[in-house]
């Protein structure tokens, strides 16, 4: 297998506070990253930040910002870009049931006002909001990709 000069070698190349990869997690960036060609390699920020959010419990700190933009020769303010700008990254903790209620025009047409409304009295929380007993965190995206199948959780 050839080698990408500037590839990562080992979990100890890289350093941030707070934030480290777990082995088992560094091994699969690895993978996806070689999957890349030379000079291509920050395309691997998607999978990269959801290894992230997933190692960390659901939702992604600062410090696991900084690491993928570490880990893949990123300015910070560009991974966040990514990071705020699709709705599958969560950047505060959520609960254990994470309820996304489309809010587009299908959607709308088609009731999902009302499943907002059903999903706020069931879990006693209010759009954006985590419930006190930290198990359910109801948000509304722009899509979930299914408006045929309108209203989309």
């Amino acid at each position: 297998m050839m080698k990408h000069p500037g590839m990562i070698n080992s979990i100890n190349d890289y350093n941030s506070s707070d934030f480290e990869w777990s082995v088992n997690n560094f091994n699969k960036i690895k993978k996806i990253i070689n999957n890349y060609p030379l000079g291509k390699q920050q395309s691997a920020v998607i999978p990269v930040l959801d290894i992230a959010q997933r190692q960390n419990n659901g939702f992604l700190t600062k410090q696991a910002i900084e690491k993928v933009a570490e880990t893949l020769s990123m300015s910070f303010i560009r991974v966040m870009e990514v990071a705020t700008f699709y709705s599958m990254f969560n950047l505060k903790p959520i609960g254990k049931y994470f309820i996304q209620i489309c809010r587009t025009t299908p959607c709308w047409l088609r009731g999902s006002d009302k499943l907002v409304k059903v999903a706020k009295e069931i879990t006693d929380c209010n759009v954006g909001e985590t419930s006190k007993d930290n198990l359910f965190t109801i948000v509304e995206v722009e899509c979930l990709g299914a408006c045929c199948n309108a209203p989309m959780v």
